[in-house]
Formats: C-alpha cells, structure tokens, sequence
C-alpha cells in the first residue's frame, strides 16, 4: 500500500505568500496524477491566489511543468503578476489562513467536509480536533493534525 502523498500546507509561505508552495506542488502532483481529486486552478485558494497575483493560471502551470525551484516560480509570479508590498502580501496570506465559512451554506459545506473526513478515519466527527478555518480542515484532512 502506497502512502498518500500530499501537497504543502496552505501555511507553508513562500516570498510571504500563503498557498503558493501548496499550488505548484498541486500543480506537479496533479500533473503526475497523484492528486486527482483536489479543488484546481478554477475555485478555493487556487482561484483566490491566482486572483491576488493577477497571474494567468495556464502560463504559471506551464512554468511549474517546465522546472524550476520555488524560488525562480516566486520570481515569475513577481515578474508576470501585480507587484504587492510586504504589508500587502501579509495582510492578503493572513486573511486566506484565517477564513472560515462565513454563512449557512458554508457552513454546512464545512460541515460536510469534516464528516467526510471522520468517516475516512473511521471515527465520529465529535472525536475530531475542533477546527474553525478552511486551512485547518486541509490539515486535519492531509494528517498534519
């Protein structure tokens, strides 16, 4: 039995920035088929990280796939997207690292999420770690909580 393999953390922060390491290895992992399953490119993080960098998701994915360590990737991002200032980029990453479901149907979607991660675990969802952001339910998820 192969162990899952995952991506970075959300709060794995690279040149600042909360979710980049997260989306180039999602983008490698996907690309090699290991990752499936997971959100990309067009919704959650992905599309709120693209959307702050003002960055064109297929060209970045085209530069992830051709090579490049994260520091030449972080380097592209500034050079192709909107520049941002250090209070900036801070401000934008703490506020992705601190988001929850803001309503109802959110929620419920968290909810949701946490149950299917307590059936994967074969327990019930009272057992689980209280979590209230969305980076704590990849965590929790990813077995890094």
């Amino acid at each position: 039995m192969t162990k899952q393999v995952y991506p970075r953390s959300p709060k794995v922060l690279l040149g600042g920035i909360a979710h980049l390491g997260r989306f180039i290895d999602k983008i490698r992992l996907r690309n090699a088929r290991q990752i499936p399953d997971y959100n990309y490119i067009t919704v959650g993080f992905d599309k709120y990280l693209i959307d702050f960098l003002n960055i064109d998701a297929t060209a970045f994915e085209q530069r992830v796939l051709a090579s490049g360590i994260d520091e030449e990737l972080l380097a592209w991002v500034r050079a192709h997207g909107t520049p941002h200032s250090p209070d900036e980029i801070a401000q934008w990453s703490q506020g992705l690292l601190a988001s929850g479901p803001q309503d109802e149907t959110t929620r419920q979607r968290f909810q949701m999420r946490l149950q299917d991660i307590a059936a994967k675990r074969g327990v019930a969802v009272s057992s689980l770690p209280s979590v209230t952001t969305w980076v704590d339910v990849i965590e929790l998820d990813e077995d890094r909580m």
